[in-house]
């Protein structure tokens, strides 16, 4: 993806890495928070607080349009119930 956005930096290590554990679309929540923390060595709460910035990154949704949508689908939804 080098040269494609222009000057703008490609995404991290980590974020990628956070991006590919919310695509894995987990059903049981303990399995995803164990998951969070073995293979990214943060809490769940830091997660969702990475996840939901990278949501609102561009670089995020050029490289995974489809979990990028998919979760902001969700997270508006969740808004919208509050």
């Amino acid at each position: 993806m080098s040269g494609e956005r222009g000057t703008e930096p490609e995404l991290s290590e980590r974020e990628l890495a956070v991006l590919a554990v919310a695509r894995q679309g987990w059903t049981d929540s303990g399995a995803r928070d164990r998951a969070i923390r073995e293979r990214l060595g943060i809490s769940p709460t830091r997660f969702f607080q990475l996840l939901n910035a990278l949501l609102d990154d561009e670089r995020a949704l050029a490289h995974d349009p489809v979990t990028v949508n998919l979760l902001r689908r969700r997270r508006e939804e969740r808004r919208e119930r509050r």
